[in-house]
């Protein structure tokens, strides 16, 4: 086997490779967007009532058939354009590094506690209040406008944030890490149309942050006091107190464990 055999072979493997990423990126974000299944639907709709019609010789069918083929592709850029920037604009914010920051297990601790003893007393007293959590797609379009923080995570902090005629109070917190970043951050709502009616503007933004990354989105109801956390294109609503801190801790969880040895906590070497 020649030295030029064995590059075509790892061109055609990396080829393949490349277009089998694209095929199973493009299925996944298809999967967790309404109105993408919807267009992919009707395409398989039309493809098969196609077959048909050549199978059957049906001429007109056909030819208007043949048309839908032809323009349908600037229909659907042109129908769908919020959808399709949407979906571009998620491969653009994707990180390819991985999380803004992984948190020790101490720290993820002590943020699990500030959250859910913010969250207690949000709750007692019908505030309401939307946290964001950044994971690994940059939330930095919504940062650069909102009102800067940079702050360390704190219960008195978020309770000062989100109290009743805050000048920030309507608007969401971004946290990085262990860090709020900004406040009165505005997102973008849901357009989900099997969301509940009754549902307000705190709920439909969140699920529309989990929608366009991987965000995890706090909710507490002005006027229920209810709890609900959005994440991965889906909102689960009223949980309990211990449902949501179960929900927070296992959702703040990194992919690969990072603790400090005991021996070396004093040279901070972190191991995974």
């Amino acid at each position: 086997m020649t030295l030029s055999t064995v590059w075509s072979i790892i061109t055609r493997i990396i080829d393949i490779s490349i277009v089998w990423f694209m095929f199973y990126y493009i299925l996944k974000n298809v999967k967790n967007n309404v109105k993408l299944i919807l267009i992919v639907k009707g395409i398989i709709v039309l493809f098969f009532i196609k077959v048909i019609s050549d199978l059957f010789n049906l001429y007109t069918v056909g030819i208007l058939l043949e048309y839908c083929f032809e323009w349908g592709p600037i229909a659907i850029i042109i129908l769908f354009q919020p959808e399709i920037r949407g979906f571009l604009e998620s491969i653009g914010r994707t990180k390819l590094l991985g999380r803004h920051k992984i948190l020790t297990v101490e720290e993820r601790e002590r943020v699990v506690y500030e959250i859910m003893d913010a969250v207690e007393y949000l709750k007692k007293n019908k505030i309401g209040a939307l946290m964001v959590i950044e994971r690994d797609v940059s939330l930095q379009e919504y940062i650069n406008p909102a009102t800067k923080v940079y702050a360390d995570l704190t219960s008195p902090l978020l309770g000062t944030i989100f109290f009743p005629n805050s000048p920030l109070h309507d608007g969401g917190i971004i946290i990085q890490g262990d860090r709020i970043t900004c406040a009165g951050a505005v997102f973008k709502t849901s357009m989900d149309p099997n969301l509940n009616k009754k549902l307000g503007t705190r709920h439909r933004a969140a699920l529309g942050i989990a929608e366009e990354s991987d965000a995890v989105a706090l909710v507490v109801s002005e006027e229920t006091g209810r709890l609900s956390i959005a994440v991965d294109h889906e909102i689960h609503y009223n949980l309990s107190l211990d449902e949501f801190r179960m929900m927070l801790v296992d959702e703040l969880k990194p992919k690969t464990e990072v603790f400090y040895d005991a021996d070396d906590e004093s040279d901070g070497e972190i191991y995974e």
